[in-house]
């Protein structure tokens, strides 16, 4: 595990491989090692974590449902927030009410104290999105191998299948996604190990983020792997503190 805050070099006059997205061959072995782990998956979808914890929600990548998040939330409970799914089903990519109804959920969940938002993959995508559209019910934003910046072209290798069945091109979203960091805090976890993102497209630079963090496990790893996730929940606590000045979370057990 790495953090870094330092913007990636190469500007248009360099080419850095970490741009690009992996190999076919990387993803099948993604598709290949998540496999063992979907017993992560069982288990209720109720809210997780203490009643008075500060309130979470977490976004599934694409294709992807609460289901898929369950490990994360876990994490997260743990850690001693009140976590939320975002009740609404399969990702099947954007589509022209996702804000509205990531809106709805926000404005439902906010008690008194804005809401942790947590994407992993392209629910990261919808997650600095929504901190846009949605600022005054957001605390944070934290990605999980996120293609957020450069090309999403170029910077993921399961473009096709994404307009396939979002029917739109993965550059030309029905919702405004906006350009540099989202207005409040943010928080990316990325690797070098990601099998379907482009490491850089998950860092962002400097101006994209105000903490970026590599996690040592594959992209599929960043919603199921427990050691990866514990990480990823203690700088969240750890970030979220230093950005208010106090966090209200227990401590973990």
């Amino acid at each position: 595990m790495n953090k870094d805050i330092t913007p990636r070099p190469g500007e248009a006059d360099r080419f850095d491989p970490g741009d690009l997205a992996p190999s076919g061959w990387h993803r099948t072995r993604e598709v290949v090692w998540s496999f063992p782990r979907m017993l992560a998956r069982l288990g209720h979808l109720n809210p997780r974590g203490p009643e008075e914890g500060p309130p979470a929600m977490v976004i599934p990548g694409f294709l992807a449902s609460d289901r898929a998040t369950m490990e994360i939330r876990r994490a997260l409970a743990r850690s001693g927030w009140r976590v939320h799914g975002w009740g609404m089903g399969v990702n099947r990519g954007a589509r022209p009410d996702t804000m509205i109804r990531i809106g709805e959920r926000l404005d439902a969940l906010n008690d008194g104290r804005k809401v942790l938002l947590v994407g992993w993959s392209l629910g990261g995508l919808f997650a600095r999105a929504a901190a846009r559209h949605h600022q005054h019910h957001v605390r944070a934003v934290v990605t999980l191998a996120s293609p957020f910046s450069g090309d999403l072209k170029t910077n993921n290798n399961v473009r096709w299948l994404y307009e396939r069945i979002a029917g739109h091109h993965v550059d030309h979203p029905p919702f405004q996604r906006g350009v540099g960091k989202p207005p409040v805090p943010t928080l990316a976890f990325w690797s070098r190990r990601d099998g379907i993102v482009a490491p850089n497209a998950a860092r962002g630079a400097e101006h994209e983020v105000d903490e970026a963090i590599e996690l040592d496990t594959h992209h599929m790893g960043m919603a199921t792997w427990r050691p990866a996730l514990s990480h990823a929940s203690h700088h969240i606590r750890r970030f979220v503190e230093e950005h208010e000045g106090a966090c209200p979370i227990r401590r973990d057990r």
